[in-house]
């Protein structure tokens, strides 16, 4: 394995990205047993793979039935994804965390500067309600790295959160307030706040809790209820180390290190043009030692400038906990 840590996080441009793409495809190719046999069935000849838009993408639906792994190291850690009773849930398994911890702090940092800057804020009861949530990982580190005495989780008690809350606005404090989408409306309907510096990063899924709703309805509720002109989302799964930010408007960006492309939806080895709508796959080269290729079960488009936006789910897609609303 030529790459390391600091070559996936130090990437400066397209070119780089290609190349250490090219580099991780290589390596993965012939030591994920999975991602192996998939590109085998496919008669796909390794050594012509010599673009991104050559590179198969493995279907996520891989990681409910496989051990997705590219090196022989223990797992650290397994992070399993959200789901109604019954379902078979996916599996994560991280050989280093560490991966995992500077993808998102790193990220975080590209998209809002620094994180002692901050408090945090968390109202995520299904969450933390449950085991193996890669999302509670990240949010209870970046509650212990912020150092703010303030920063911890909210569950159900609204009063404290709302008190919270004027607190921290009459000291000018950079706040963020991530939460699942029904426990943001539930806060809202009881509570209203008027917070204009305030930072909402909803993380969609109202979980059986409420009727589902368009991105638009629901964020122009979000936003009247906490006196804000913009909602931000996170676009990350359980089979993912990265996560791809959303700054207002349903309109996502990636760090660095990670790339959407999309699929043609009746021929899922063909890519499409930007602008037109169809299948999300997902480059991310934090999950080195796992697979970087990823099929999602998501609808969306990639924009001119490389940001995307996410319109929905295919048909027979299963549920799932982090998956963004339909628009």
């Amino acid at each position: 394995m030529n790459f390391t840590t600091e070559n996936i996080f130090s990437i400066q441009n397209a070119r780089e990205f290609e190349t250490l793409a090219l580099e991780i495809f290589r390596h993965q190719a012939t030591h994920c047993a999975v991602y192996a046999a998939y590109i085998h069935h496919l008669h796909i000849d390794i050594d012509e793979v010599n673009s991104l838009h050559q590179i198969p993408f493995l279907p996520i639906g891989f990681f409910k039935t496989h051990s997705v792994l590219s090196n022989e190291e223990p797992s650290q850690i397994t992070f399993s994804s959200s789901g109604t009773t019954g379902m078979v849930q996916s599996s994560h398994h991280v050989t280093d965390v560490k991966l995992y911890e500077q993808s998102y702090l790193q990220a975080f940092n590209q998209f809002y500067g620094n994180i002692e800057d901050y408090c945090f804020l968390a109202l995520l009861p299904s969450y933390q309600q449950r085991a193996g949530s890669s999302l509670i990982y990240m949010v209870n580190d970046l509650i212990e790295k912020s150092k703010h005495p303030d920063s911890g989780y909210f569950l159900y008690n609204h009063d404290e959160l709302f008190k919270t809350l004027r607190e921290l606005k009459s000291k000018n404090q950079k706040t963020v307030l991530i939460g699942v989408t029904y426990a943001l409306l539930d806060f809202i309907e009881t509570h209203h706040v008027d917070f204009p510096g305030l930072v909402v990063m909803e993380t969609g899924g109202m979980k059986g809790k409420r009727k589902e709703m368009v991105r638009e309805e629901l964020h122009e509720k979000l936003k009247k209820g906490f006196g804000i002109n913009s909602i931000h989302s996170e676009y990350g799964m359980t089979e993912l180390l990265s996560q791809a930010y959303s700054l207002g408007d349903g309109i996502f960006n990636c760090p660095y290190w990670m790339r959407i492309l999309i699929r043609d939806t009746n021929d899922p080895l063909s890519l499409i043009a930007h602008g037109k709508t169809g299948g999300i796959n997902v480059i991310d080269l934090a999950n080195a030692n796992s697979c970087s290729f990823i099929a999602t079960q998501d609808l969306g488009k990639v924009n001119m400038d490389g940001s995307f936006e996410v319109l929905g789910r295919f048909d027979n897609a299963d549920i799932r906990g982090c998956n963004l609303l339909v628009q």
